[in-house]
């Protein structure tokens, strides 16, 4: 009987060695099958590859992707690859929250549009000297147009992605709205004025900013014109979403307010009807904006440019002012003599902040009227 169970256990005692070794012998064809596989991709695709592999999954804990900066940091680089309708979209982002939970200081975007150089930038760097951090720059140039200013100047590498703009037809707002865009994009940018490359300043930057900032509203022309040159414009077609009531002229150039900013750019209920029907001899850009504004925020326009040109000439065109105009007697006359509404409730003789048309010419005694404290940059 004893014999009997000691031959069972030893039976038993080698079936689990065999089945042991089974295990082992399968663990050890996985271990070379593996060992194979690692050493042919180490050979094919380095060392790296087999790291980044195994790594990838565990990602560390960076607090700067979580943190505040990554949302208000101005890009670092104007030149991106966004189509406008992408840019729009971006730029269209609002906070729900007023209340800023981080220092925040306004700043004025200053936005060219031009076709290609800015020739009275001389003047321009003796006007923004000093005050850097209160103002961004932005150009929007023909395509073609590579600018070559100096690392030291404020317009370096200030061009943004831009396209031809015509003059009255909707390319040239969609160049207006490409600026706006891209400021909009620099969440301290909260006043946006578009200029000329033949504009220039007729006050020193801070009486500029603080006109601008204490500003109820934003300067956009924006008038009934019953003549041929405005109701004579208007296509019928536009209502009832445009009644002709609610038609407007103004000013191109134009500064508006953060807001009224974003209402421009987020546009996609005006603007179809404007492309459609407001083609030569319908100027769009003196239409669009003052229409568009006037019937979603009329209250909130001062319903004028800030930017005198002079029309006394006649003709498509304002008057162009060379080497010979500039003098005192000049921006006496140009700053002077005039009679405005400012904040509703105040009468104010500082009507406009800039002038154009200015030629190349202009420059060199622009500057002479700087050093002599005409021009008090």
């Amino acid at each position: 009987m004893q014999s009997r169970v000691v031959a069972s256990e030893e039976g038993k005692a080698k079936g689990l060695s065999l089945g042991s070794l089974r295990l082992l012998v399968v663990f050890v064809a996985l271990c070379v099958v593996f060992s194979v596989i690692s050493i042919y991709t180490i050979k094919h695709f380095g060392i790296e590859s087999v790291v980044t592999t195994v790594s990838s999954s565990f990602q560390p804990c960076d607090e700067k992707h979580g943190g505040l900066e990554q949302w208000i940091k101005p890009p670092l680089k104007l030149i991106h690859n966004m189509s406008d309708n992408e840019l729009l979209w971006r730029a269209s982002l609002v906070p729900k929250i007023k209340n800023y939970p981080f220092e925040r200081v306004p700043k004025i975007a200053f936005m060219f549009l031009t076709k290609g150089p800015l020739p009275l930038a001389p003047l321009w760097e003796r006007f923004f000297k000093g005050h850097e951090s209160f103002f961004t720059i932005y150009i929007h140039s023909l395509p073609s147009y590579q600018a070559q200013f100096p690392p030291s100047s404020v317009f370096y590498k200030r061009q943004i992605p831009s396209q031809i703009a015509e003059w009255g037809r909707m390319s040239m707002c969609d160049a207006e709205r490409r600026l706006l865009a891209n400021a909009l994009l620099d969440i301290s940018n909260e006043w946006f004025i578009l200029l000329s490359e033949s504009c220039i300043p007729l006050y020193k930057f801070s009486v500029v900013y603080h006109y601008v900032k204490k500003s109820k509203h934003s300067f956009v022309g924006a008038f009934d014109d019953p003549g041929p040159y405005g109701r004579g414009r208007y296509n019928p077609n536009m209502a009832p979403l445009v009644n002709i009531t609610k038609w407007r002229k103004g000013s191109q150039w134009f500064e508006v307010n953060r807001k009224l900013a974003i209402n421009i750019v987020e546009d996609t209920t005006f603007y179809p009807k404007f492309e459609q029907y407001c083609r030569p001899a319908c100027y769009v850009d003196e239409h669009y904006f003052p229409t568009m504004l006037t019937i979603q925020a009329e209250g909130a326009l001062a319903n004028r440019s800030i930017t005198w040109v002079d029309w006394s000439r006649g003709g498509a065109h304002p008057a162009t002012f060379g080497r010979t105009d500039i003098s005192e007697e000049f921006f006496n006359r140009v700053r002077g003599g005039h009679e405005c509404v400012y904040n509703n409730n105040r009468n104010s003789s500082v009507c406009f902040l800039f002038a154009r048309k200015f030629a190349p010419s202009a420059l060199e005694p622009l500057l002479d009227m700087v050093d002599s404290k005409v021009l008090d940059f």
